[in-house]
C-alpha cells in the first residue's frame, strides 16, 4: 500500500498510519530520537497498538526498512520501466515522498546498527537483481557493480551536510535535490574514461593481480 505523499490520511489501516508516522520521525530525528510514544501520538494511536502491530521499536524500524527500498524500487520502475521520465507531472508527484525516504535513509544507514547492515546488503542484492533483469552484462563482477553503486549513491545521502554546504541548498530540499540529481545524471551519462582508458586500467588491474598468487604463497611460506 503506497500511503506516503498520498492525501486521504484517514482512509490508511492503523498499521500505515504508524509506519508512516514512524517514518517521518525517524526521519527528522533519527532512530533513537524518536519513541514509541511519540510515534503513537503522531499516528493518533494507542502505544499499545504500535506493539500490537510491530512487536517493538526495532520492529517498527525494520518495517519502515523495508518499506522505503520498497517504494524507492517502485519510483524507480515506474520512472525507467513504464516511461514515466517523460511524463512531466510524474517527478512533481513522487518528489516529497523520494525526499522523504532520502531523508529516513540518510539517518538510518549510519546508526551503526545491525539493521543498517542488513539493509546495505539488501540494497546490494536489490541491485544486483535488478541489472541481471533490466541491464545485463555491465561488469563481468556484477555483485562488485551493485556493491560499488549503492556505496556511491548511499554517500551522498550520508555525507547530505558536505554536499548540501558544497551546493548551497539542502539536498533533502527541492532545490538542492533537484541540483543534486542533475548532476548525477551526468556523471551517470557521461563516461569519465575513455574506451581506450578503461581498458588500459583493466589491463594493469589484470596484471597486478596476476602476480598475487605467487606473492601470496611467499607471504604464507614467510610467516
Amino acid at each position: 500500500m503506497h500511503s506516503l505523499g498520498d492525501p486521504a490520511q484517514s482512509d490508511l489501516t492503523a498499521r500505515a498510519r504508524i509506519r508512516d508516522a514512524a517514518l517521518r520521525l525517524f526521519a527528522e530525528r533519527g532512530i533513537d530520537g524518536a519513541s514509541v510514544r511519540d510515534i503513537a501520538k503522531a499516528a493518533g494511536v494507542s502505544g499499545g497498538l504500535v506493539r500490537h502491530h510491530f512487536g517493538s521499536k526495532e520492529g517498527l524500524r525494520d518495517a519502515c526498512d523495508a518499506y522505503a527500498l520498497d517504494r524507492l524500487m517502485r519510483i524507480k520502475e515506474q520512472a525507467v520501466l513504464d516511461g514515466q521520465l517523460g511524463n512531466p507531472g510524474f517527478l512533481p508527484a513522487t518528489h516529497p515522498t523520494i525526499l522523504l525516504l532520502y531523508r529516513y535513509l540518510a539517518r538510518a544507514m549510519v546508526d551503526g546498527s545491525k539493521a543498517a547492515a542488513t539493509m546495505f546488503d539488501d540494497m546490494v542484492e536489490l541491485a544486483e537483481q535488478w541489472l541481471a533483469k533490466h541491464q545485463p552484462g555491465q561488469s563481468d563482477d556484477p555483485r562488485a557493480y551493485a556493491a560499488v553503486l549503492v556505496t556511491m549513491q548511499s554517500g551522498l545521502l550520508a555525507l547530505h551536510e558536505q554536499l548540501s554546504r558544497a551546493l548551497g541548498a539542502d539536498i533533502f530540499g527541492p532545490e538542492g535535490h533537484l541540483r543534486m540529481i542533475r548532476a548525477a545524471i551526468d556523471v551517470y551519462s557521461k563516461p569519465l574514461l575513455s574506451p581506450d582508458q578503461a581498458a588500459q586500467a583493466r589491463s594493469a588491474i589484470d596484471q597486478i593481480q596476476a602476480r598475487r598468487p605467487s606473492g601470496a604463497a611467499k607471504e604464507r611460506n614467510d610467516g
